[in-house]
């Protein structure tokens, strides 16, 4: 029998799910994966920083605040080139999504026009978009929408609760707000939190609840392990239990059977068998890359090993070719075509026939 999508979980609810013994609860979050998606594949994603550090928010983890001394050196937005140099390059590796992220509050209207024509190229190449750029007006949703951006990112990051502690620079319905103008403007949300922050167990169940019961449900919702950087107020935070992070994917998973979980942030501290757990229990999406805006991730080799050892393969995302595959198989056509006796394109002279294409 199929999982049913609710959007009425409560905290106690669960909490109870929590408390399953843990093969009980990887059994249950297994069946529900099988039930929507392939248990043996995995969606890749790469994440580029395309403005970093100097952000005016206070958000305790993140070295890329100005309010922290982190030795990371501030660098303006990337320019439209390079940001699709790095894209290309993704995608020669296996990535079907292309991530960019910017440490900002909100885009500003001077940075619109570059953040739509970023959007466009990666589209044109085939493969999926997504940017986070913080808080969003709808009227910037809207224009991202139509430039082709797929997902906007925006993590609520912790309970309603424990927000408080962690950032004071913009509240918890801000956020939400975000979320609803993506979903009004008919983009996917991607949307997770992060472990390790020093929350209670109430406040991971509490996260978990905001999550699922958004409706429709994040299409992507990663789940991050806190990266301790020196510097941060969250330095010094005691590590997060493995058994404990990987019934957190579980518990994801049966909430929210059709989204894609993603093990995001902290990945590079988990052994091969943690994660390998973490896909036994519903993760199904990785960050991909040595890096994750600025700390540092698991890299592709070691990725794809792991993929080899476990059977594991990359999700391939079915799209049309990108505009430089469809220019070459048109070429190719023309140049047939001319190359036979039989054809003759009344339309135009021989020598000066031209492949005319649109973005796809």
């Amino acid at each position: 029998m199929e999982a049913q999508i609710r959007h009425t979980w409560s905290v106690e609810q669960v909490n109870a799910l929590f408390a399953l013994p843990f093969n009980d609860l990887l059994f249950q979050a297994q069946s529900v994966h099988r039930q929507h998606f392939d248990a043996n594949e995995v969606q890749v994603s790469t994440l580029l920083s395309i403005k970093t550090g100097a952000c005016p928010e206070d958000c305790k983890y993140c070295p890329q605040s100005a309010r922290y001394q982190t030795g990371l050196e501030a660098e303006a937005l990337l320019e439209v080139e390079k940001v699709l140099e790095r894209a290309r390059e993704a995608k020669a590796n296996g990535s079907s999504r292309f991530c960019m992220g910017a440490a900002w509050r909100n885009p500003r209207e001077r940075d619109m026009p570059y953040l739509l024509q970023m959007v466009q190229e990666v589209k044109s190449m085939g493969m999926e978009t997504c940017m986070t750029l913080g808080m969003l007006t709808a009227e910037q949703a809207s224009r991202l929408a139509d430039a082709g951006l797929d997902y906007y990112n925006h993590n609520l990051d912790t309970s309603p609760e424990f927000y408080g502690d962690i950032i004071t620079t913009r509240t918890y319905q801000d956020r939400l707000n975000t979320l609803a103008h993506v979903r009004q403007a008919g983009m996917k949300i991607c949307s997770g939190g992060i472990i390790g922050m020093g929350e209670s167990a109430n406040d991971r169940a509490g996260l978990l609840v905001q999550l699922a019961n958004l409706s429709p449900q994040p299409e992507s919702v990663p789940i991050n392990m806190l990266v301790k950087v020196k510097g941060t107020p969250l330095e010094d935070q005691a590590e997060v239990d493995p058994f404990d992070f990987i019934r957190i994917i579980a518990v994801a998973r049966i909430l929210m059977p059709r989204s894609h979980v993603r093990l995001s942030a902290g990945r590079e501290q988990m052994n091969d068998q943690m994660q390998a757990l973490c896909f036994m229990a519903g993760a199904n999406s990785i960050f991909y890359g040595c890096k994750l805006l600025t700390t540092p991730n698991s890299d592709e080799s070691r990725d794809m090993q792991l993929f080899r050892r476990l059977g594991i393969r990359p999700e391939q995302r079915t799209q049309k070719p990108d505009l430089m595959h469809e220019q070459a198989i048109r070429e190719a056509v023309m140049e047939k075509q001319e190359e036979s006796e039989l054809f003759y394109d009344a339309s135009k002279p021989r020598s000066s026939a031209q492949v005319s294409h649109s973005d796809v």
